[in-house]
Formats: structure tokens, sequence, C-alpha cells
């Protein structure tokens, strides 16, 4: 098991010196909307760097979050970044809110609206019995617009200059998937998945199966493994605890 406290505080976060930063910190974020996952990377690795006068130090992400997505970022430093892969691997579990009736080219809302349809006569079973046919082991296809390598570029790339790449489909599983149609026809969730996972995929899937379209309008990874959000700093807070004492070389 790690050496990490998952209750680590910012307090805990000051007394860190630089040589527990190169021998390996594991650091929950929790990742701004907005923002990359490199960002969050980038700015924590300017304030150690910073804060200790280091010329460089390793800073890497286990499981990237989208920029319209928020929440648990597990991030790895010094000689932790070697375990990065081993971390990406744990199942992720999101909340968010789908959108019914109305899809767009991304499935989530970077892009605009492009198909509306009408949800009439559609019902809250209607949407259960939708995520439990999504649940299990299945072939999800990932979107045009991913972070997917094609010949060398990400498929988003392309994408954005309106052109289609070959994507091939992937294993993933759906260990829990559970939906409230309250907000009809506005969907909120939470899904318990295998790393690699599309959430957005996941929209178009549902909304596919109930013949009216979806796209994802909100997402937020509540836990990574052993790793919940609850237990994650805000980027302020890091900040804070990382500018504290920081050296001037």
């Amino acid at each position: 098991m790690w050496p990490f406290s998952r209750e680590m505080t910012a307090e805990e976060l000051k007394k860190r010196t630089a040589e527990d930063f190169q021998n390996g910190t594991l650091l929950l974020a929790d990742k701004p909307l907005g923002w990359t996952s490199f960002d969050v990377v980038k700015k924590v690795r300017y304030l150690i760097r910073k804060k200790f006068g280091l010329k460089k130090i390793k800073v890497g992400h286990a499981g990237t979050l989208d920029p319209l997505a928020t929440g648990l970022l597990v991030l790895c430093t010094g000689r932790y970044t070697k375990k990065i892969t081993e971390l990406t691997l744990d199942r992720k579990t999101y909340t968010g809110s789908f959108r019914l009736g109305e899809t767009t080219p991304s499935f989530d809302l970077e892009t605009e609206v492009d198909r509306s349809t009408s949800v009439e006569g559609i019902t809250a079973e209607d949407v259960r019995a939708a995520a439990e046919k999504l649940s299990g082991v299945s072939m999800q296809m990932p979107p045009q617009f991913s972070a997917k390598l094609v010949d060398g570029k990400r498929a988003y790339l392309s994408a954005r200059a309106g052109k289609t790449v070959e994507l091939k489909a992937r294993e993933v599983e759906i260990s829990d998937f559970q939906t409230d149609a309250a907000r009809f026809p506005e969907v909120d969730f939470s899904v318990t998945c295998t790393s690699g996972t599309y959430i957005r995929a996941l929209a178009r899937d549902l909304g596919e199966i109930l013949g009216c379209g979806a796209h994802l309008i909100a997402l937020r990874r509540t836990a990574s493994g052993a790793y919940r959000s609850e237990d994650a700093l805000t980027v302020p807070e890091i900040e804070d605890a990382l500018t504290a004492g920081a050296s001037d070389v």
C-alpha cells in the first residue's frame, strides 16, 4: 500500500521537504473546471520548484480529466511517477448529468447542439433500463473528440478541424450505473467503471438506446481506486501550502 495518508491536510503538506517530493509523494488534487489535467501538474511542479529552489522535479498524474470535468486528480512526484501506470488502471467513480433530447458532436458541452429530438413518452424507468443495458462488460467506441492517438496525432485535433479518424472500440466494464431523472430531461447519474471508459461516450450510447440522443453537461470524478475526492486539496489550498516559506532562489 502507498505510504500516504488519505487524510493529509494542507498543514501536513507544508511540512514536506524537497527530499520528500524527490523520493516520492502522492498528492490528491481537486481539479477546477476549465483546467486541463496538465495545467494542474504544471502548477504543482512550478510551486515545488519555487519553494525549494529546484531546477527540476518530476510530477505526473494518474488518469486524465477533461477541462470541463472537475474532481479527483491523483498526482505523483519524484520516484512515485514510476507508479503512475499502476494507479491509472484503478477503477474510477464519477457523478454528473446528461441532457436527453439533444446531441453535440463532442457528446458534451465543448461543441454546440447539432440535433434536438422529442423526449415525450420517455420515463424514468426507461432511463434506468437503458443504464442497465450499458452495465457490465461491453465494447465502447471512443469519441472523435478524444485524446486517442491516431497516426501520432490526437483525435480531437482532427475532429476540431472537421476531419473524422478511424478509431477502434475497446472493452470497458461498468460495474455500477445509477440514474435519477427527477430533473428530466436532465438526468443525474453516478457510475463506477474501468479505466479508459469515456463518460461522454456513455451519454451518447444512453441517448441512442432511448432513441432521443443525449450529451454530457456536467462531470465530476469522485474516486480513483482507494482515493476519494473528499480527501483532495483544492489548487488554492495546494498553492498556499507550497508557498509557505517558499525559497526566493
